[in-house]
């Protein structure tokens, strides 16, 4: 099969589609013919070599956690799913033509490949941070982000749980927001005057879903510095904040349900821009540069 890969650690340069082994599930895990899988700022964080801890790479690596297709194997102990059905989900590996996935949930017809391609990753960080954050309708929630790919849909996720949204983007995305149901403020310098100037009740909590906001401004924010949760940045705990990075707090298959259910009631909307897989690279110098609306969808 054909697969993005990469033999050295580098910029998106060293990225190129080749031949790989076509992988298969194993017990509780399906495969799926790929249609869709999405970038994640992840996946670059991994090809950079900034996870490798300075060891050399000793074989070709494959990128993706997340993807949509059609189920053509079905693994030992997994029930509900067959051979043919549409779904998409979570695993390693997905941007190829064939990927393992280890959580998943049905696609209905009428969501596009794309938008559920890009829709796994971010729609289980979501239901982790808001299920973490524990808010009630009518609690206010700031998203520092809120118009990339997690930060918009954890903002739609909030609204239809009842929650008042406020969240920071550049100035091109704030109708990009407010179209989603959020109230906009710049982000930058004077962040914290700006989200306090909204009318209404004071936040409730904030999520940090890009690290580029001083963790300070953040808690500056909220009721207690354990109400502030990143997925960004990692040093945000010495401060007092909380910072989740998934595997411990993640509940799969009750998110991607969750997902599922979103999109196909229209309460879910995911911006996606697609590319063939032969332009990966074009692809990834977008998501390095940080100013990604939605999601980067990679097309096999």
């Amino acid at each position: 099969m054909r697969a993005l890969q990469y033999k050295s650690y580098g910029g998106p340069e060293v990225l190129e589609v080749a031949e790989a082994p076509e992988p298969h599930a194993g017990p509780g895990q399906i495969r799926i013919a790929v249609k869709a899988a999405s970038l994640n700022p992840f996946d670059w964080k991994l090809r950079s070599g900034m996870m490798a801890g300075g060891k050399p790479l000793e074989e070709p690596a494959y990128l993706g956690l997340d993807a949509s297709g059609v189920v053509d194997e079905v693994g030992e102990g997994v029930t509900g799913v067959a051979v043919g059905d549409d779904v998409f989900g979570r695993g390693r590996n997905t941007q190829a033509e064939f990927a393992v996935l280890d959580s998943w949930a049905p696609k209905a017809p009428q969501i596009d490949w794309a938008v559920a391609g890009a829709a796994g990753t971010a729609g289980e960080t979501s239901e982790r941070v808001l299920r973490l954050l524990d808010l009630k309708p009518g609690d206010t929630l700031f998203i520092d982000g809120g118009a990339g790919g997690v930060g918009s849909v954890t903002a739609q996720f909030a609204v239809a749980r009842g929650l008042r949204v406020i969240a920071s983007a550049g100035q091109d995305n704030q109708d990009y927001l407010r179209e989603i149901g959020v109230t906009p403020v710049l982000y930058g310098q004077g962040l914290v005057s700006r989200v306090r100037a909204v009318p209404g009740e004071p936040v409730d909590a904030v999520f940090d879903a890009v690290g580029k906001t001083p963790i300070e401004d953040l808690i500056a924010l909220a009721p207690e510095p354990h109400q502030v949760l990143s997925i960004a940045n990692f040093g945000a705990a010495n401060a007092g904040a909380r910072v989740t990075g998934g595997s411990e707090d993640s509940q799969p298959m009750k998110a991607l349900a969750e997902t599922a259910e979103l999109l196909e009631q229209n309460k879910l909307v995911v911006k996606v821009q697609t590319f063939p897989l032969d332009r990966a690279v074009e692809a990834y110098r977008i998501s390095e540069s940080g100013h990604v609306r939605g999601k980067l969808v990679l097309l096999p």
